[in-house]
């Protein structure tokens, strides 16, 4: 593994670089004007609560907004990869296929951070300092999921459009699957009907394999900073055990491959 830590970081660095190469930057900043575009709509609105609102409003949209970029970045800079066959010439070197993935993975993850930290920054002109801190830290492992995701479906399928909708599929049932559950269980089903019972029961297997993303990067942090950083806990063993299990499956993917 020492002797993998110098390519890994290679790799990792010049993912990172691609970000400025594409204007990466350029959709952060995009996205933190739509932000407080967002901010200074949402307050005209507000009855009562101004600031609240704008908060809630504005972190809602950010976390979606930020979650869909990194998603299309890492999928394009894969397909990009793939089209221009430089995985191929990668590959050709003395390094395992395990250290291209955990080079790539590394460096988005970096990306991921560094959109994460100036929604956060932004949000702090709303709230408090901490809730808008544990609000960003959360932003960053969940867009490290999405990375991860993105990154497995980008290897999984040809086109970059299936592997977007794939991610993006992943993305939206893992945020509503609590709610699904609800929905299987709730007081109108009828336990007695065998096709309800294996609905519900298709549910519940499909919760224990996505991750909670609903336990993410909540708004409701912003309204009510009543919680602690020991909420962060958490959802980092789940980050930790999903990117464990994404990246199983990627390199399974990514060995199987002919190039």
């Amino acid at each position: 593994m020492k002797g993998l830590t110098g390519p890994i970081l290679v790799i990792a660095r010049y993912t990172a670089l691609e970000a400025l190469r594409t204007r990466y930057i350029w959709m952060v900043l995009a996205l933190l004007g739509l932000g407080m575009g967002v901010a200074a709509f949402s307050g005209d609105l507000a009855i009562t609560e101004t600031v609240q609102t704008q908060a809630a409003i504005t972190a809602a949209i950010l976390r979606f907004a930020a979650a869909l970029l990194v998603m299309l970045f890492v999928t394009s800079s894969v397909q990009r990869e793939f089209n221009d066959k430089s995985v191929d010439l990668m590959l050709s070197l003395p390094l395992p296929r395990s250290g291209y993935y955990l080079g790539k993975l590394s460096g988005y993850a970096l990306v991921a951070a560094a959109t994460a930290v100036p929604l956060g920054l932004l949000l702090w002109f709303f709230v408090p300092a901490a809730p808008a801190l544990l609000w960003g830290l959360s932003l960053v492992l969940e867009l490290v999921l999405v990375c991860a995701a993105s990154l497995l479906f980008a290897f999984a399928f040809a086109q970059a459009t299936a592997a977007v909708s794939a991610t993006l599929l992943f993305y939206l049932v893992g945020r509503s699957i609590g709610a699904i559950q609800l929905m299987a269980h709730g007081p109108l089903i009828n336990q007695a009907d065998l096709s309800q019972r294996l609905t519900a029961w298709a549910v519940d297997s499909l919760a224990y394999l996505l991750p909670d993303l609903e336990r993410f990067t909540r708004s409701a942090w912003l309204l009510y900073p009543d919680g602690g950083f020991e909420q962060l806990l958490p959802l980092v063993v789940q980050t930790a055990i999903y990117l464990l299990l994404l990246s199983a499956v990627a390199l399974f993917d990514l060995q199987r491959k002919n190039f």
